[in-house]
């Protein structure tokens, strides 16, 4: 059995791992009878930690929050996860900095053995370069309290042409596709989404709104930025599993249905025919186009180029 200091940590370290346990179930994971559970959750409560309980059959214990920060109690997987993630903070403005001071604190603490594994993930990962928008985090914050508390916002907003306007929404849900960061949020007379990157200067919180019913937020957004935002949208079925075909096609350009083992459903959008022509050729997998009828002729003017650039080549 583990000496009453290290069992006390061990009883943290399982209390923040969900939301409520039973004392059956800590007893039992700590190897102890339920009075020695209760006189370790009684000392945690003496430290400062508020272990709160629920009387009856069905009660348990949780970690509520408190003044106190109890330690940060990780296992190595966790540890690892942790520190890649610091490492990879990449989407925010100026939060590389600070990512980089958080993790030149836990890498000191870090076990020896842990400290060599993710020196050796980092010395094995090259970022690819490239440009890439990013959003103050402090403007994130923001939208996230007011998409907590419901309170409108008004904001400085650039768009797509580089032409400079006032929003005035309600904002829902903040949803991260790829490095970009979308506000879905009502505005006028409908949903809408609203790229980070592109709010200028701190919104401004305004007076509560009453909550509505809304669209699942991550789908919309995905329908906004794969179809909407386009001349052309296209519904295809690939003669392959969706799990295949979603990691062919990013999710920040299509999406990806299943509609049974064998096949799924893939909804894009473009500008360019000729360009989504072939991209879905260069998917290698066999495809019915369901619409526009106006992709199927550009497909028949795909095949006749390649089958001419094969007959020339082959001679």
């Amino acid at each position: 059995m583990l000496d009453t200091s290290a069992r006390l940590l061990r009883l943290l370290s399982i209390l923040q791992r969900r939301p409520e346990w039973s004392g059956a179930e800590l007893a039992e994971r700590l190897q102890v009878t339920v009075r020695t559970l209760r006189r370790d959750v009684a000392r945690l409560r003496e430290l400062g930690y508020p272990v709160e309980a629920t009387p009856g059959v069905a009660g348990g214990y949780r970690l509520g929050a408190g003044s106190v920060l109890p330690p940060l109690l990780l296992d190595d997987d966790e540890a690892v996860a942790v520190v890649l993630s610091l490492r990879t903070s990449t989407s925010m403005t100026g939060i590389a900095e600070t990512s980089l001071r958080a993790l030149a604190k836990l890498e000191r603490i870090l076990p020896a053995r842990l400290r060599e594994r993710a020196a050796a993930l980092r010395q094995a990962t090259v970022p690819l370069g490239g440009p890439a928008p990013t959003v103050d985090p402090e403007v994130l914050a923001v939208i996230a309290e007011a998409c907590h508390s419901r309170h409108r916002l008004t904001f400085e907003y650039r768009r797509r042409d580089g032409q400079l306007g006032t929003r005035d929404v309600e904002p829902h849900r903040l949803v991260h596709a790829g490095r970009r960061w979308y506000l879905m949020a009502y505005s006028g007379d409908d949903w809408r989404t609203f790229r980070a990157d592109r709010i200028t200067g701190r919104p401004a919180a305004g007076p509560r709104y009453s909550d509505r019913d809304a669209p699942d937020a991550a789908a919309f957004v995905a329908d906004a930025i794969t179809t909407s935002v386009y001349r052309h949208r296209a519904r295809v079925v690939i003669e392959a599993p969706a799990d295949v075909v979603a990691e062919l096609v990013p999710a920040t350009t299509a999406v990806v249905e299943a509609m049974d083992r064998d096949r799924c459903l893939l909804t894009a959008g473009a500008d360019s025919l000729p360009f989504l022509a072939s991209r879905l050729a260069l998917l290698g997998h066999d495809f019915t186009v369901l619409e526009p009828p106006e992709l199927i002729t550009e497909l028949d003017l795909l095949a006749k180029r390649l089958h001419q650039a094969h007959r020339r080549s082959s001679r």
